[in-house]
């Protein structure tokens, strides 16, 4: 998830460096997305984890 992040904002920024616009915005917002989708999947893992008894890595 967070590769297709990554790989989402790699577009936005060559994207906007060569003009477009509405490419850019839309592949920003979709990795900003996959970004705060990642971290709250992360956070849940990390609370299951600890919930079984098991320490935080």
């Amino acid at each position: 998830m967070l590769g297709w992040a990554i790989t989402f904002l790699v577009v936005a920024v060559i994207a906007a460096l060569l003009g477009f616009g509405g490419i850019a915005g839309t592949s920003a917002g979709i990795a900003q997305i996959l970004f705060v989708v990642f971290l709250i999947l992360f956070v849940v893992a990390m609370v299951a984890r600890a919930v079984r008894g098991r320490p935080p890595v």
